[in-house]
């Protein structure tokens, strides 16, 4: 859905750069969303605040290093 007539701003592109950990002000800043008529503020604040919330960022972990000269299957060594 179109959020931002005047930009032409979907939804979609908002929500992308929400899940990225980008908060109003940076997409504002980037998309151009709410910086002219500003009729769509509310509904594309209320597109960042649900994605923020729902979809928060990965918290990722880096796995233990494998350990050189062991075989991933030492049972046909």
């Amino acid at each position: 859905m179109i959020v931002c007539v005047c930009r032409r701003i979907s939804d979609r592109e908002i929500a992308r750069h929400a899940r990225a950990g980008m908060g109003f002000d940076e997409i504002q800043f980037e998309l151009g969303v709410a910086t002219q008529c500003g009729q769509c503020e509310g509904c594309a604040r209320d597109v960042v605040a649900q994605c923020s919330g729902s979809c928060p960022t990965a918290n990722i972990t880096l796995a233990a290093p494998v350990s050189e000269g062991s075989s991933w299957n030492s049972s046909q060594a």
